[in-house]
């Protein structure tokens, strides 16, 4: 299996990143479900020991992130269309 490490994070960036440029406004916000949550947390963690200081595991870049078992981990844009995270 691949490396998988800090994917998710960058994905939701990215994700973030493009939203903010096309539209100017920002998502409301990232539903991820439990299995996909464990995943940032490591990610999160890994972040937080690369910078030096901690991360707020409850917001990405300020957006917050919801916990959804029924989800498949999207960013819901302002307009509320969700977006797939992952592929």
């Amino acid at each position: 299996m691949a490396d998988e490490t800090l994917i998710l994070y960058y994905v939701m960036t990215e994700k973030f990143s493009d939203h903010l440029r096309a539209t100017g406004a920002y998502p409301q916000k990232f539903v991820l479900n439990p299995s996909l949550h464990d995943r940032y947390l490591r990610d999160v963690k890994l972040v937080s020991q690369s910078v030096g200081k901690p991360i707020d595991p409850g917001l990405h870049m300020g957006i917050r992130i919801e916990i959804d078992a029924a989800s498949v981990g999207v960013m819901v844009a302002s307009d509320g269309t969700e977006i797939l995270l992952l592929a």
